[in-house]
């Protein structure tokens, strides 16, 4: 079953004032970039249970050492010039490499669990896509078993269209699909304050 499914992580290198820049306005970039890390950490500890290979793909470079360079991961470079370039390479590497099912989350998720991967998967077994809506509009996860370019192509990401629009390019290419529970990305200070994440603050 693992050679058959692909689990793919959207992670930005890790550096003061080119992660979380819309949260680092009110909390300045260190305590940011602090912010960040653990939400890779936690990424880091959900997707390392779940049944699939493991693969991170990095926004600028490949670091010599990081929390995901372990042998439960491998690694990749991003390519394109927006997300969804991005996104296109990256699973469309995925399918060309022989795997039938892929998922692929980023970082900014502190409520993804791996019960709710394992759920992406297990849809992916019933229906040709799944989604898993982030409280903003957007996704914070998408699967598919085959690439549909529209998807990902000539669109205009971080707005609170995204995700209606995504089903909308399911449904006109009549690709049966799942949606997962609707969970909160990190993104701003109000995204922030209103997660479990607030309270462990000091």
């Amino acid at each position: 079953m693992n050679d058959e499914r692909l689990l793919i992580i959207f992670s930005k290198n890790p550096e003061a004032g080119q992660v979380k820049t819309r949260l680092a306005r009110d909390v300045g970039e260190k305590k940011a970039l602090e912010i960040y890390e653990i939400l890779r950490e936690h990424t880091a500890l959900v997707t390392a249970k779940v049944s699939a290979e493991r693969m991170v793909f990095y926004s600028s470079f490949i670091p010599s050492s990081d929390l995901f360079r372990t042998t439960t991961f491998s690694f990749r470079l991003q390519e394109g010039a927006d997300l969804g370039e991005r996104m296109f390479h990256a699973i469309r590497s995925g399918f060309e490499a022989g795997f039938r099912h892929i998922v692929l989350i980023g970082t900014d998720c502190y409520e993804l669990s791996s019960e709710i991967l394992d759920q992406a998967f297990s849809a992916l077994e019933r229906s040709d896509a799944v989604v898993g809506p982030a409280t903003d509009g957007g996704f914070y996860l998408i699967g598919l078993n085959r690439l549909i370019p529209e998807l990902f192509l000539n669109r205009e990401w971080s707005n609170s269209a995204v995700l209606r629009e995504s089903i909308r390019i399911l449904q006109c290419h009549e690709t049966p699909y799942e949606l997962l529970s609707e969970l909160s990305d990190i993104d701003t200070f109000d995204d922030l304050k209103k997660s479990r994440l607030w309270i462990q603050q000091p």
